[in-house]
């Protein structure tokens, strides 16, 4: 039995068998995967049109997977044996598209979730717009898989929107350099995504500058022939954080060099260690930092102001630029649509309980695609959510089968 739908007489409400799933990322799709596998059924709700929209999207055309595909696998389904160690982003679309079709993924696109809550018969509506209409759903389980990156971050910065007259995007609107060519541009933000963004503006002739506000760590994508990811979790097994976390620093330095010395000094705290705490994610440098110690791209600290040509810093420096590009990340929305505030948090819209526990919350509710821990950390969470859910739906079938 797929799943049993009853439609009142205006056709707004719909009852689901199995469990809603909101969102349809690689998440989302994992824990509808897991679920089929079982013999689950499952609805998930999308808003966009299609399937990992923010790799369609809202990514640039350089992008790939910052981790070798070994540690970014969704459950049941590896990747083709011929993709390359770090698959590009058309890659890892079309596999997205591949999993969705094998375990015949068929989510309802263009609705977006507004309100979910929990009814006193126990039982989750979650209501949505989307195309002009209005849609209640209704089930016993919601697994929220809208992730971390579901809203873009844009700083509010004085000057910013009311006196720089150049171009300003989010990187969620930057697809590649070309059209920057023989521009100057500033990038806010120098994680992973600004400092590639960097990269590619290079690349294609523009002059970038990179808006370094924070410490942050620069670390190497390979060391010793292996991926510094793999290493790392490798070296975890046998050593404390704090050791694996210096043997890298180490190891960055005799690489790299004095990143301090070029605008990039270091947190106090170890790469490892500070992500564990904090959820911070080191740089993989790609080649960004060689621009960097060729002058190709400057550094720059936080920015005191706008004007209306360019940029005044903190340092008391000023400089004219033709764009602005925002590399400032994305958060969560969860606390927008969920009416629920002790699983998640209305701060940062994160599970209060760090993974591996902030996946489970109360009366049905999931949430995947919340653990700081990338696909890796999505993929467990997912089987968890599927095994647990499973116990459920088993208890309920034999208590129908005892009835009957």
């Amino acid at each position: 039995m797929e799943g049993k739908r009853a439609h009142d007489p205006t056709g707004s409400t719909v009852w689901v068998s199995g469990p809603i799933i909101v969102g349809a990322g690689p998440s989302g799709l994992a824990v509808a995967a897991c679920l089929k596998a079982k013999g689950i059924p499952s609805l998930v709700i999308e808003r966009s049109h299609c399937i990992a929209s923010l790799w369609q999207l809202k990514s640039y055309d350089r992008l790939r997977l910052h981790l070798p595909k070994s540690f970014c696998e969704l459950p049941l389904m590896p990747f083709p044996a011929e993709f390359p160690t770090y698959p590009t982003k058309e890659q890892f679309v079309s596999h997205l598209q591949s999993y969705a079709a094998n375990f015949k993924i068929q989510p309802v696109f263009g609705e977006a979730v507004v309100n979910a809550e929990y009814d006193i018969r126990g039982f989750w509506r979650v209501r949505t717009e989307g195309m002009g209409k209005r849609r209640e759903y209704v089930s016993r389980w919601v697994v929220a898989a809208t992730g971390e990156n579901a809203e873009e971050v844009v700083p509010d910065i004085a000057g910013m929107t009311t006196e720089f007259k150049g171009t300003a995007v989010h990187t969620s609107k930057y697809r590649s350099g070309e059209v920057y060519n023989g521009k100057k541009v500033l990038v806010v933000g120098c994680g992973n995504s600004g400092m590639e963004v960097c990269l590619d503006l290079c690349n294609n002739g523009a002059r970038p500058g990179i808006v370094v506000r924070d410490a942050v760590h620069i670390l190497p994508r390979e060391m010793l022939g292996h991926s510094t990811f793999g290493l790392s979790m490798w070296l975890l097994k046998w050593l404390p954080v704090q050791i694996v976390d210096r043997l890298l620093l180490f190891i960055a330095r005799l690489m790299l060099g004095n990143t301090a010395r070029l605008g990039l000094r270091r947190p106090k705290l170890g790469p490892l260690e500070l992500k564990g705490m904090s959820g911070k994610t080191p740089v993989l440098d790609v080649g960004t930092l060689a621009k960097i110690k060729s002058g190709d791209v400057k550094v720059f600290p936080a920015v005191k102001r706008f004007t209306a040509e360019g940029a005044e810093f903190v340092d008391g420096r000023s400089e004219d630029f033709d764009a602005l590009i925002l590399a400032t990340g994305y958060r969560s929305n969860v606390p927008s649509w969920l009416k629920e505030k002790d699983f998640f948090s209305e701060k940062d819209g994160l599970p209060r309980r760090p993974f591996p526990n902030g996946w489970k919350g109360e009366r049905g509710l999931y949430a995947v695609g919340f653990t700081k821990k990338g696909l890796l950390g999505a993929s467990i969470d997912a089987s968890r959510i599927a095994q647990d859910i499973e116990l459920c739906w088993k208890s309920k079938a034999q208590a129908m089968n005892n009835i009957l």
